[in-house]
This record gives structure tokens, C-alpha cells and sequence, in this order.
């Protein structure tokens, strides 16, 4: 339903033509004008007006079953992730730490409760986790989305969860005030998150955050894997140190670009020692994976 204005400034046919966009998806890839616009709760008169606006520009098509969106659409996404600078810098890193791993690695930000995948370089395999970019998921039970919320203060952590999610999923894992609470301490004092089928069967993964030049969290960055296939342990003593270093790296050259010192992580957050583009990695020796109480009363919260 179109979101009602709240000021003198608010352009309710802009937002209604954003609201047209945003109903088209893997589940409604192509819609009559009915369904827009019962999709929409719109009237089919400004739902037509506004189908027949977006396909002069070129967001849309008329197909046999009705209306659906062009690529020109992906213009829209491409120029966030452009506008930050975050891809360009990340790209060479991702695809290194994927060709290291041998599986697929992304780049989410975090979207009020949800995480929003804004890079990733898959490895193809047989089972995987069906990602492309703009997928939301659960930030809470996502590894991605875990490295994100540890760093935000308390206040803000409850109001950001407090907001249903736009995923359309349901997590496996629903944890208690409590719990939450303590897995994210956890994750704050380490540096890191890890997810084990917290999501959905079958998938584990590892994140670090990225930093921007001043040492705030804008991201994070991920290790994806099937549980079948890869082991905790071996997720932690091989990919992870991998992981680290990459989210180091990116951090860094985006301060960079930025103009600005880099800010290392907190106490307790190390990077692995860097390792040959082209050398395999040789297997990591194993984490010191207790909590780092000076990280943690370093944060404050």
C-alpha cells in the first residue's frame, strides 16, 4: 500500500510510481493491470496511468500477460552501489576471497531489520543459497546482518527490530530478548558472526564488518557454505582468517578513496596474515574464539 504523506514536500505520485516498481518480483514477475493494482491498492485508473508513464520511460514492458519490468530497472540499484564507491573497491578482494574458498562470498548492508545484498560472487554448486542482489533476508539470522546490528548503540538495535521485516521469510532461529542480546555481545567483543542453519537448513556462513575511514560498520562481507559440505570447525579455521583479511582490505582501501586515515578495528579484532593471490592459502591455525573482554567494554554496550 503506497506509504501516505507526511509533509507539504511529499510527492504522492512519486511514491506511487515507486510503489508500482517495487510489486513486480520472483514471485509476480509479470502482472495484468488488475493485479497492480490490487497489489498496489491502487485505483486501476492511476495504476494504468502510471504502467503506461513507466513503460515511455522504459522501466516496463507490455508482455502477453500484461505488464512486466525492463533491465533498465537495474539502473536504479546499480547507482546506489555506484554512488558509494563500496563495489569498486570490494570487487578485486571478493573475488580473491572466493577463489581461495572455493564458495560463494557477498556484500549486504543492513535495511532496518533486514539485510540487502548489494555484491556477491557465487561458486556454482549442486545446493545453494538463492541470492541475487537486492534479496533481503532477516538480518538477525544472518551472519551478514548480525556484524551489522552488534554495532549499532542499544536504543537503536530495539527500534531497528522492532520493524517487521520486508523479506517475505521466516528465520528458523526466533531467539528471546535475552538471547539476542547475548549472541550479539558475542559478536561485538570477536570481531565476527557465524550462522549454523539459523536461517534456513542446510546453509552456514561467516561474516566480518566493513568500516568505513572513520571505523563505523557500513556492511559486511561473508563467507556462504553448505553444511553438508563444510564443517564449523573448518569454516572458522580456514575461511574465516581468509575472511578477515579481505574485510581489512576493504575497509582500508575504502578509507582511501575516501580521504580519510584508516581506523583499525577494536581490540580483539585481528586480520590473518596476508596470503599469495596466487599461492593456495595453506590451512590457518585455529582461533582463539573466546570473547575479547577489552573489545567488549571497549563498546560500551
Amino acid at each position: 500500500m503506497p506509504r501516505a504523506g507526511t509533509g507539504p514536500d511529499f510527492i504522492e505520485a512519486l511514491a506511487r510510481g515507486l510503489e508500482v516498481i517495487t510489486a513486480f518480483g520472483p514471485n509476480r514477475p509479470a502482472m495484468t493491470l488488475a493485479e497492480v493494482a490490487a497489489a498496489t491498492s491502487l485505483a486501476r485508473p492511476t495504476a494504468r496511468r502510471i504502467l503506461l508513464t513507466l513503460e515511455e520511460l522504459g522501466y516496463v514492458r507490455t508482455v502477453e500477460r500484461g505488464y512486466s519490468l525492463t533491465p533498465r530497472v537495474l539502473e536504479l540499484g546499480v547507482a546506489y552501489v555506484q554512488s558509494m564507491g563500496l563495489w569498486e573497491v570490494a570487487r578485486p578482494h571478493l573475488e580473491r576471497l572466493v577463489a581461495r574458498t572455493n564458495e560463494s562470498c557477498s556484500i549486504a548492508q543492513l535495511d532496518g531489520p533486514d539485510i540487502v545484498y548489494v555484491a556477491r560472487v557465487s561458486v556454482p554448486k549442486i545446493v545453494s543459497l538463492a541470492v541475487q542482489i537486492g534479496t533481503r533476508f532477516p538480518a538477525l539470522a544472518t551472519s551478514l546482518g548480525k556484524v551489522q546490528l552488534a554495532a549499532l548503540p542499544p536504543g537503536e538495535l530495539d527500534a531497528v527490530l522492532a520493524q517487521p521485516t520486508r523479506s517475505g521469510l521466516v528465520a528458523r532461529w526466533q531467539p528471546d530478548r535475552a538471547e539476542r542480546d547475548a549472541e550479539l555481545r558475542d559478536v561485538r567483543a570477536r570481531g565476527w558472526a557465524l550462522t549454523d542453519e539459523q536461517l534456513t537448513l542446510g546453509i552456514r556462513s561467516v561474516a566480518a564488518p566493513l568500516r568505513d575511514g572513520s571505523g563505523r560498520v557500513i556492511a559486511g562481507i561473508n563467507v556462504n557454505c553448505h553444511a553438508a559440505e563444510t564443517t564449523v570447525e573448518y569454516l572458522l579455521d580456514h575461511h574465516l582468517p581468509l575472511l578477515l583479511q579481505a574485510a581489512g582490505d576493504i575497509s582500508a582501501d575504502f578509507a582511501r578513496v575516501q580521504d580519510v586515515p584508516h581506523v583499525s578495528a577494536p581490540a580483539g579484532v585481528e586480520s590473518a596474515p596476508a596470503v599469495s593471490p596466487i599461492i593456495p592459502a595453506a590451512p590457518a591455525p585455529a582461533l582463539d574464539r573466546r570473547p575479547s573482554l577489552a573489545a567488549d567494554s571497549k563498546s560500551g554496550h
